[in-house]
């Protein structure tokens, strides 16, 4: 009777250490609601086992095992969870064979102790150890691989799929693995090897696919930031203007009464400081591009403040392949940088930058030099930045030059900085 009991014991935990370890791997939030849910499913499905095997014996209800367990897992996880089929199934093949762990603990202490309820014994206890160990390591990281992309999915969920296969296949509804010929010995390592190798190799460039396009996002994120905050600063620079020109009857009006008076010194000190006030809000000319122009008189206004010398040479043509947030981030990128490497000249003489762009040969072109402080360093033709938070404004600068098909390049010359692109 005891080792009834324990058997039929082992048999439940199997079910729940199978039912659980699925649940997890495919992202059940953790409530009163869903565990409940959870433990009526397996009380059900043993229920429905036992009878399966008081009426045909455990040879067919092992056989059916896939039916009476597996397959109403899944659908409990596609239906109750609402998870795509793939994951759902994914998530099952997964805990099949996380199910091998605590057979080969149950396994190996029955053995020594020559008996089987030692056997069942040891699983139900290396069941209870392992779910702990996967819950708490490994529960996140099987979710966040399955749920990345269906590519990740698949790569990870075949290799679990195939096993599961293989183990009814040959073990359960046929003898081969037990015939104990050279070719079954070997033949699961020989598997189990070659889809390590593939899994690598394709999980290798799937991750390399997700990073580039993490960083592209990124380089997009850092554009639109970067446009959003320049384009701030400049609104806020014509609403000082309209607000100023709103002002200008008031300005007139103490002119007057200066006038009157015959206060011609006053009236001088007075123009000269409405004149400040308006070169300080006002942007300059630099080029005929709009955009361009308020972007270059945001920075020249900066350069100024930094006691840098900032030269300009701009001659945007008409047509162009950026659109004005590609062009505005791309233009505050480089000019930037180039103040922030200004900055910490200590010289205040040799505080230089100077910006040509020009068309040729219907390209775009620009160039932009700067002196610097302390030497840049360049890791495969790119400047690397040992600041925190530093860096991605290069990479932009060189996202949105490749996203059109132009050329760009980093050097070093005479004691310059300089960053030359053609579009």
């Amino acid at each position: 009777m005891p080792e009834t009991i324990i058997a039929l014991a082992r048999y439940y935990i199997t079910l729940l250490f199978g039912t659980a370890i699925a649940v997890s791997f495919a992202g059940m939030p953790r409530t009163r609601k869903n565990y409940v849910a959870v433990g009526c499913l397996t009380v059900l499905l043993f229920a429905l086992q036992l009878i399966c095997l008081k009426t045909w014996g455990m040879t067919i209800a092992y056989k059916l095992y896939p039916l009476l367990s597996h397959l109403p897992i899944a659908v409990f996880i596609a239906v109750y969870l609402k998870r795509p089929w793939l994951i759902s199934l994914t998530a099952v093949f997964t805990s099949f064979l996380c199910y091998q762990l605590p057979r080969w603990f149950g396994t190996a202490l029955g053995t020594v102790f020559g008996s089987v309820s030692m056997d069942h014994i040891g699983y139900i206890a290396a069941a209870f150890l392992i779910y702990c160990f996967l819950q708490k390591y490994a529960a996140k990281s099987v979710q966040h691989m399955i749920e990345r992309s269906v590519n990740s999915c698949l790569l990870f969920g075949v290799m679990p799929a195939f096993y599961y296969i293989f183990e009814y296949t040959f073990t359960v509804y046929t003898d081969f693995m037990y015939s104990g010929t050279r070719v079954a010995v070997q033949f699961m390592p020989f598997i189990t090897s070659a889809f390590y190798f593939v899994f690598v190799l394709l999980y290798y460039t799937e991750t390399q696919k997700q990073a580039s396009i993490q960083r592209e996002k990124d380089m997009l994120d850092t554009q639109f930031n970067r446009a959003q905050k320049e384009f701030e600063s400049l609104r806020q620079m014509q609403q000082n203007a309209a607000s100023y020109r709103h002002d200008m009857r008031h300005h007139l009006a103490l002119l007057q009464r200066m006038a009157i008076n015959g206060n011609i010194e006053e009236i001088n000190e007075y123009l000269q400081t409405v004149q400040t006030d308006l070169d300080a809000i006002t942007p300059v000319r630099f080029c005929e591009n709009e955009t361009a122009n308020l972007i270059l008189s945001s920075f020249a206004a900066k350069a100024k403040k930094s006691k840098i010398r900032l030269t300009l040479d701009v001659k945007l043509p008409d047509s162009y392949p950026l659109s004005d947030t590609e062009l505005c981030s791309l233009l505050s990128n480089v000019l930037e940088n180039a103040i922030h490497a200004s900055e910490k000249i200590d010289d205040v003489n040799k505080r230089i930058i100077q910006l040509r762009i020009f068309s040729k040969n219907n390209k775009l072109c620009l160039d932009i030099r700067n002196c610097y402080q302390t030497e840049p360093i360049f890791h495969h033709g790119m400047p690397v930045s040992k600041e925190p938070g530093h860096g991605f404004g290069t990479k932009s600068m060189a996202h949105i030059v490749e996203k059109y098909g132009g050329v760009f390049r980093f050097s070093i010359n005479d004691g310059w900085f300089i960053f030359q692109a053609t579009i």
